[in-house]
């Protein structure tokens, strides 16, 4: 949702009874690049995905928001980020740094 420019919160709450599962990854939005070629562009042209935490959301608003749905299932990693896709030991770091970001972040922790 944030590469196309939506609010990645409110659907949580429009659509609380149907979560069943939850994938966590994060984009970064490159905006000059956005300025160039606009919105309605191939969405990998002016955005990156990375691990949460790497990104533009705010994984504390949205692990509240998800809480608030009563939502108690699993989230998800995907690992979706190029830094990290190269070997089986890059993809459990990237796990790791994920599971602490989150953690980090989720409403329990504070």
């Amino acid at each position: 949702m944030v590469w196309q420019q939506m609010d990645p919160l409110g659907p949580l709450a429009e659509f609380a009874e149907r979560l069943i599962h939850v994938h966590a990854k994060d984009v970064v939005i490159d905006r000059d690049r956005l300025d160039d070629v606009g919105i309605l562009a191939t969405p990998l042209e002016y955005h990156t995905p990375v691990l949460p935490g790497r990104g533009s959301i705010d994984w504390t608003a949205f692990l509240a928001a998800l809480a608030d749905t009563g939502y108690r299932g699993a989230v998800c990693v995907e690992v979706e980020d190029r830094e990290f896709e190269a070997s089986d030991e890059r993809r459990i770091e990237a796990l790791r740094l994920s599971l602490k970001h989150l953690r980090n972040a989720s409403p329990a922790a504070a």
